[in-house]
């Protein structure tokens, strides 16, 4: 099992995991369609829908094996500003994946790139990850610069490779190996 040691703490964020308590902030940015729009399958959340994934997320405090997923709130200021979240997805292949949601209000600062940023180090250094990549639609360009910030880089552009809201949609693909994670670490370009 690996678990970080919460909270963890950045220069300007604290993450740490999800509460029932969390309910007002999530479902503050869950029941935006700006939010929701590039989220497969996802539509803006009732106060109901966001209770039930609070507390699911609640219960992602940890990988304890591979396909599960760690899930930390993002908090600034006292308030839930977002979540990032690390998928096992091969243990023999020491590879994860990295998701993240924010509030758009506090977009612009830099304050994801921040805290993806944190989770991916995290992958790397306590749980010993060989690769962590992301994956986003090829239009949502905020998603792929952010990635791209976080020191990914770009390995593939699948075209019209899943179906997105009726439509078949491309995706891109980006990854970090960590001996590219360290040299850029080293470098100091955090």
């Amino acid at each position: 099992m690996f678990q970080p040691t919460y909270p963890i703490r950045t220069r300007r964020l604290t993450l740490r995991p999800f509460t029932v308590d969390d309910l007002d902030d999530v479902y503050a940015y869950q029941s935006r369609p700006d939010v929701v729009r590039w989220m497969l399958g996802a539509e803006p959340r009732t106060r109901e829908q966001s209770r039930v994934s609070v507390l699911a997320m609640a219960g992602e405090d940890a990988l304890r094996a591979e396909g599960e997923c760690l899930t930390v709130a993002v908090v600034r200021d006292g308030g839930v500003i977002g979540a990032v979240e690390v998928v096992w997805r091969s243990a023999r292949d020491r590879t994860a994946e990295i998701g993240y949601v924010f509030h758009p209000a506090h977009g612009g600062r830099g304050l994801a790139t921040e805290a993806v940023a944190a989770m991916v180090g995290w992958g790397f250094d306590e749980v010993g990850l060989h690769r962590v990549f992301g994956r986003c639609h090829a239009r949502n360009e905020a998603s792929a610069r952010l990635m791209a910030r976080v020191g990914m880089r770009r390995e593939a552009h699948h075209v019209q490779s899943y179906l997105f809201d009726g439509e078949w949609a491309d995706q891109l693909v980006f990854a970090v190996l960590a001996s590219e994670w360290r040299a850029r670490t080293a470098r100091g370009r955090d």
